[in-house]
């Protein structure tokens, strides 16, 4: 009697080794000869899930995004539990913004394919519409923490899309530096540049 095959299960190990691979030799490798070697498969059996090299690529894409949301959602209970401008709503906010860095195996990993893929995005049209997707996501989560730790300061809503935005560049720059140079930017040091810039911002009294 043939084996029944899981399709998802099988989409999942198929994208698992399309990680694999752009987090150590990078995207470009991901052709489907060189996914369906390095899930142990027969191209054709790749064809079978995905029609081609586009849809794979678009699928793992959002499958990543996906990946690293369920992170954030799992982390933003205790930020929206904790009473801002006290020590557990700060443990709350960094907590949550580590979960954007690659701060473990997992997340390196899959931190190195989500800015692979937003990198490829701007010159892969196909991409595009997770690409969008994947930053309206995350300013959202973004947005969230910054109007529970920024008081107004007469700005309004301009002032709080700045700070977003501002956040935003620390965490991709932090993205950047700890996959490029892991010896320094290690986790305790990420903590402590986001740290930093929470105390730069203007935190409500408790």
């Amino acid at each position: 009697m043939p084996k029944i095959v899981d399709a998802e299960a099988r989409r999942s190990e198929i994208v698992a080794a399309v990680f694999r691979i752009i987090a150590v030799d990078g995207l470009e490798r991901a052709s489907l000869r060189e996914v369906a070697d390095e899930a142990g498969l027969a191209v054709g059996s790749v064809r079978h899930y995905f029609a081609g090299s586009e849809e794979l690529l678009n699928y793992s894409f959002a499958a990543v995004v996906d990946r690293i949301m369920v992170r954030l959602a799992g982390a933003l209970p205790a930020l929206d539990m904790a009473d801002a401008g006290t020590d557990g709503h700060r443990e709350a906010v960094l907590t949550l913004l580590g979960e954007f860095l690659p701060l473990d195996e997992e997340r390196a990993v899959d931190i190195c394919v989500w800015m692979a893929f937003r990198n490829a995005a701007r010159i892969r049209p196909f991409l595009t519409a997770v690409a969008d997707r994947s930053h309206r996501e995350v300013a959202a989560v973004v947005g969230e923490v910054i109007t529970s730790v920024v008081r107004d300061d007469g700005g309004g809503q301009h002032s709080l899309v700045v700070e977003a935005e501002r956040l935003l560049a620390t965490i991709d720059g932090l993205c950047m530096h700890s996959l490029l140079q892991p010896e320094w930017m290690t986790a305790v040091m990420c903590r402590d540049v986001l740290d930093r810039h929470l105390t730069s911002l203007a935190v409500p009294a408790a």
